[in-house]
């Protein structure tokens, strides 16, 4: 009787707000800065409605169908189109013109109306500086920052071995019988390392051509790297040419290669997505709980993703998967600085990013809501097959590592003289030429202007290929704009130098394809710890979410300050520690 009084009381509301007749102030608008464009999707919101003191989840099936036609009505009478509705947590996801909003506002069943935010991924190429998708990678973050502790193996990555992986597989703890779904760019299906064993997969972006595992789908890369790192199978590699230098043939191997893996694409080929993209995966994955009418007695969810701004509909929709039992783990975020959302919610565990030598990644974002740290620099795995790159330079008789392809480069080999650029500038200003580079190997100093005009500079005066040197200690990353039509890499500042010293003399550029490739991020130490707890879940099947986060971090290997610190949150996943007690 008390719900149907209150569902009573609902109607009346409606009506009257439909007759311009509001029984009470608007719902008030929160004292935060307007979204900026990069922050928020044009013309769409989330529409938070007052629950009940028993909230959503206590109404039963029939009461809940009729107080979520009440507010699709609502949005109806204010001349919105609904686009999702979440009955469970009283929201929905709407296009609203701004005379729609202002109704919306003033309907008394409407608790707050919010933007539906942008989500990116929050990891990218190893070797890259500037920021772009999940952008704030510094130079020191991309380099070694002190001794590693940590060397990679076979197949067993720095990370692998930081894990224990090795040891784990050994003595059969897998993460068997427990799910994984991780939130991201997607999955290429046929790449080996999966052996088509994802359990499950659906497109929550709306991109057409991108609903099925075994198509093209992850444009991005990103999806299929951190799936890798969850799940790739040991002895599954593509051993194809041109992969990774120094790499096991056989690939690399997962952290937990017996989970269950599901894929939710809820972010598109740029990598980003929306608030309410992100909220539909989220609610896909938990629905595979057989509480939930699925097949998975326990689900990981997985997101390498995150923004700036806070959502109140986000923090309702983890709280109520949290509750249905899946444990939730997020990126904290690669701006160092303040944890990003959904990492910062409460009911969502934050996972931040260290390098082989144990120290913080200084990307890595900072705060309370570090829950756990992960390995995140110079992470291997899995891309989609062909779309990775493999760089190597030579000259002057010497092979040089470190050699770090541009990003959009050509894939190609080119073989010639070398030919410093030269000039005060080192071929700075629009249309500088140097006819001297026609038909030969441009070798650049860095500095004064961007990577996109010195080599634009050098293509249009005829090289063939592009090597650009650092003016500092350390490799030398690359994201161009364009897409130049020679193979175009960054050296070391000594490789570039002491090439400059030989000089006339031979030398080759190439860049080609690869099926893995180094990245660096929170979203990359996020599967460590995602596929950690499923190997712990799996071992310790009796622990609800909330047990077992508390077992991975009073187990997690304490870095930094002695405790629970801003940096570290409780350290490194020890998932071993967490399922033996060594």
């Amino acid at each position: 009787m008390t719900h149907t009084r209150t569902l009573l009381a609902a109607t009346l509301a409606l009506t009257l707000a439909a007759c311009g007749q509001q029984t009470q102030a608007p719902a008030p608008v929160a004292a935060t800065p307007a979204p900026t464009a990069d922050e928020a999707i044009a013309g769409a919101y989330l529409v938070g409605f007052r629950e009940s003191a028993l909230g959503a989840q206590s109404l039963s099936a029939q009461e809940l169908a009729a107080q979520a036609q009440l507010q699709a009505q609502a949005i109806t009478a204010a001349g919105g189109v609904l686009t999702s509705q979440w009955s469970e947590i009283s929201a929905a996801a709407v296009r609203l013109s701004p005379e729609a909003l202002r109704k919306l506002e003033g309907n008394p069943l409407v608790e707050y109306v919010e933007p539906d935010l942008k989500r990116v991924a929050l990891g990218r190429r190893s070797g890259t500086t500037d920021a772009q998708v999940g952008g704030g990678l510094s130079a020191q973050g991309l380099s070694a920052q002190a001794t590693p502790l940590y060397a990679p193996s076979g197949e067993y990555t720095w990370g692998d071995n930081a894990l224990r992986v090795s040891q784990m597989r050994a003595s059969g703890y897998t993460g068997a019988g427990v799910a994984v779904c991780i939130g991201d760019t997607g999955i290429d299906g046929n790449h080996p390392e999966f052996a088509r064993k994802l359990k499950g997969f659906r497109n929550f972006t709306g991109e057409a051509g991108r609903g099925d595992a075994y198509l093209l789908n992850d444009v991005n890369g990103h999806g299929t790297h951190v799936a890798g790192t969850v799940f790739a199978q040991y002895g599954a590699g593509t051993g194809a040419a041109g992969q990774q230098g120094g790499m096991d043939a056989n690939g690399v191997v997962g952290v937990a290669t017996g989970v269950n893996l599901y894929m939710a694409r809820v972010l598109g080929d740029d990598g980003s997505g929306s608030s309410s993209g992100i909220i539909n995966g989220v609610n896909w994955c938990a629905a595979q709980l057989k509480s939930q009418g699925g097949t998975e007695a326990k689900v990981v969810i997985s997101l390498s993703l995150g923004g700036g701004r806070a959502s109140q509909t986000e923090q309702r929709a983890y709280t109520s998967v949290h509750n249905k039992g899946a444990l939730i783990i997020a990126a904290t975020g690669n701006d160092g600085a303040a944890v990003s959302y959904p990492a910062a919610y409460t009911n969502v565990v934050g996972v931040g990013a260290i390098d082989s030598a144990e120290a913080k990644a200084d990307f890595s974002n900072f705060g309370t809501q570090v829950d756990l740290v992960g390995p995140g620099v110079g992470v291997l795995s899995s891309v989609p097959l062909g779309h990775g790159t493999r760089a190597s330079a030579s000259g002057g008789g010497v092979t040089f590592t470190d050699v770090q392809a541009a990003d959009l480069s050509a894939k190609a080999t080119f073989t010639g003289t070398v030919v410093a650029a030269g000039g005060t500038n080192e071929l700075c200003g629009v249309g500088t030429r140097n006819a001297a580079l026609s038909g030969n190997i441009a070798l650049i100093a860095r500095g004064t202007c961007s990577f996109e005009e010195k080599v634009a500079n050098a293509v249009a005066s005829g090289a063939k290929a592009v090597m650009l040197y650092n003016n500092a200690a350390g490799p030398l990353g690359m994201s161009l704009t364009n897409s130049p039509s020679v193979p175009v890499v960054g050296i070391t500042q000594a490789d570039g130098q002491g090439l400059l010293a030989k000089l006339p003399t031979s030398g080759t550029v190439s860049v080609t394809g690869a099926d893995y490739e180094y990245f660096n991020g929170t979203s990359m130490a996020t599967p460590h710890v995602s596929a950690a707890a499923a190997a712990v879940w799996a071992a310790k099947p009796t622990l609800t979410n909330a047990q077992l986060l508390s077992l991975l971090t009073s187990t997690a290997k304490d870095l930094g300050t002695a405790g629970k610190d801003n940096n570290f949150g409780h350290g490194l996943v020890n998932p071993l520690r967490a399922i033996t007690g060594q």
